[in-house]
């Protein structure tokens, strides 16, 4: 594999004849994630590009690896998303190399926020919530109901290597008094194989321009639990909650629009398996365990450095395991509990 960076990509975009040989470009590095290189194209004439390429080792403290074909399925399931939700929702894929494991999309706006920095700096939005609610129900509800969209996406070592081992195979090395709770929720999560789920559906890969939201990072995707995806968006929205302790209605508010979008989003999954109950019941677990894995498994967030906070997200998430709240709103008021 020809690995990029900003110093080669432009000359071998242009031996491989994807841009002009004398067109006028050039690269910087853009911070998204930890799994990936991400340079931005920057064009003379013509439209921006982003250009994506695997690594296999992660750059974290903690060593983590994953299988850097991965970058295939994101393309795929790209295509598959671009056919469910609104223009413009997803960028659209322009190029792709996969010999060498990266491809090129639509670039978005240079002048876009991440939703993960606006609710860092104490701006939370409800509508933004809201829709992000109606677009996850549409990709779940869209690929319950064809699942021949899902096909190809039956297999789940990447969301294992990413997600379960990192998060929940970590957590429950580290702590065994929850040990049991963990694995039962990672078997009941492999029985369950319902819909796309995205795997990384997170304020880290929303963006916003001009009130337009964008999604991007789509290499954890696959058909499984619908639950993971909720309890993992969940689990962010309440981190940014212990951030905000004294704006708690207005971080919480969010988490109730999001539910009440969704729900209504898959309302025509008329089945056990997505009744409203079940899924808020099944998913509490999952929003526990990802919220507890942010502080003490591979992949901490820095934005919760003092050690009352992260007692907290603890205690918080090991009540939820061994005692689960029967309501959204019971789990709204142990947190508000704890955080008092």
């Amino acid at each position: 594999m020809i690995e990029l960076n900003v110093e080669t990509v432009v000359p071998y975009l242009k031996q491989r004849g994807h841009l002009g040989a004398g067109e006028s470009a050039t690269a910087q590095e853009l911070g998204w994630g930890v799994s990936n290189i991400v340079l931005r194209i920057n064009r003379a004439i013509g439209p921006d590009w982003v250009l994506k390429q695997s690594r296999p080792q992660l750059r974290t403290d903690v060593p983590w690896f994953s299988r850097i074909d991965r970058i295939h399925r994101e393309a795929d399931v790209m295509r598959v998303l671009a056919g469910i939700l609104p223009a413009g929702v997803v960028p659209e894929i322009l190029c792709e190399d996969r010999d060498n494991y990266w491809f090129a999309m639509q670039a978005v706006d240079a002048g876009h926020q991440v939703w993960k920095q606006m609710l860092l700096g104490g701006q939370p939005d409800a509508d933004i919530a809201s829709r992000l609610g109606s677009y996850l129900a549409m990709i779940h509800s869209k690929t319950a109901e064809h699942p021949e969209l899902t096909e190809s996406f039956v297999d789940r070592s990447v969301f294992e290597e990413l997600r379960v081992a990192p998060f929940y195979r970590h957590l429950a090395d580290k702590f065994d008094d929850v040990r049991p709770e963990i694995d039962a929720m990672i078997a009941n999560m492999s029985a369950h194989s319902h819909c796309l789920v995205l795997g990384d559906f997170s304020p880290k890969n929303i963006l916003i321009i001009d009130q337009e939201i964008v999604l991007v990072d789509f290499e954890t995707g696959h058909r499984g639990d619908p639950v993971f995806d909720l309890g993992f968006f969940l689990s962010h929205l309440l981190l940014k909650t212990v951030l905000h302790a004294d704006r708690f209605d207005h971080y919480t508010d969010l988490t109730r629009g999001f539910w009440a979008a969704y729900l209504a989003g898959i309302a025509s999954l008329d089945t056990a398996a997505w009744h409203p109950d079940t899924l808020q019941r099944r998913t509490i677990p999952h929003l526990a365990c990802c919220m507890w894995a942010r502080i003490d498994a591979t992949s901490p967030v820095d934005y919760l450095p003092h050690e009352p906070q992260r007692a907290l997200v603890r205690n918080f998430s090991r009540r939820l395991l061994q005692n689960p709240p029967a309501t959204w709103d019971n789990l709204l008021a142990e947190l508000q509990t704890q955080i008092r």
